[in-house]
């Protein structure tokens, strides 16, 4: 269905964009990887998606904080792969605290990489996809982009946004065979997930099972927390010419938390 499609996916050297990539791959999408971690983690990382579903499989080091990098990492894949087709944009990073308190340099950040990086790479994907005549974006959002936590200001904020660039962008290439969608997640058991449990533990007075308990999943009717499977799976479905007509809207999957 996807065999020879080129996918760019931010934030994937682990967790959910990890997971889009190895689904992607599973369905013959090439693909750019890009994220922070150990280099020879992500390079066995890299070839073992190369190996094991026999595409071809760059990865771009790219701060996605730096526009000027997100630029570099266009060129190469253009360089590289002749276009693209597919942008996930999953880079993501968090920090919990009252807004009284909230570091600015947190704020700045979380903004940038959350936000910011997301119109940058749309900015150079919908030229390349436009030419090509069929392009798919999706923005990882959250939960968070539907409803809003306390200690989450910076979060919350960017993924509101993300939630408004994903609509403003659908509305712009409706006509050009490119959809824009965001999935829209309730708590993924993710490392970024596992590390917000001590902080919140500690802004709340709480032990750290009730914040499972009692933060994480209450408001989920499920009680379960998402899979990093499932969420690639959808996203494969976004990418598939029976979701052509599926653009603009923001998806949950949240176990039922903000049909509440």
């Amino acid at each position: 269905m996807l065999s020879g499609k080129i996918a760019v996916i931010t934030g994937s050297t682990s967790g959910i964009g990890e997971g889009y990539a190895r689904a992607l791959a599973k369905e013959g999408c090439h693909l750019v990887i890009n994220g922070f971690g150990d280099a020879q983690e992500i390079e066995t990382l890299r070839t073992s998606i190369e190996q094991e579903h026999g595409i071809k499989c760059l990865y771009s080091s790219a701060d996605m904080t730096k526009p000027d990098d997100i630029a570099e990492m266009f060129d190469m894949t253009v360089r590289e792969f002749g276009g693209m087709d597919i942008l996930i944009n999953n880079a993501g990073i968090q920090h919990v605290s009252p807004i009284a308190d909230f570091p600015v340099e947190k704020w700045d950040a979380i903004i940038a990489i959350n936000l910011s990086s997301a119109f940058h790479t749309m900015r150079h994907a919908i030229p390349i996809m436009t030419k090509r005549g069929w392009g798919r974006i999706i923005n990882t959002a959250s939960a968070h982009a539907l409803v809003a936590s306390p200690n989450k200001a910076a979060y919350v904020a960017a993924k509101h946004g993300i939630a408004g660039l994903t609509k403003t962008a659908a509305l712009e290439v409706a006509r050009d065979n490119i959809t824009v969608n965001a999935i829209c997640p309730g708590y993924v058991w993710t490392p970024l997930v596992e590390r917000q449990i001590p902080d919140t533990a500690r802004t709340r007075g709480m032990t750290e099972e009730q914040v499972i308990n009692e933060v994480m999943l209450a408001a989920a009717a499920t009680k379960k927390f998402t899979t990093i499977e499932q969420i690639a799976a959808f996203a494969v479905f976004l990418c598939s010419d029976a979701a052509e007509n599926i653009t603009g809207a923001l998806h949950s999957i949240d176990g039922g938390w903000t049909a509440q």
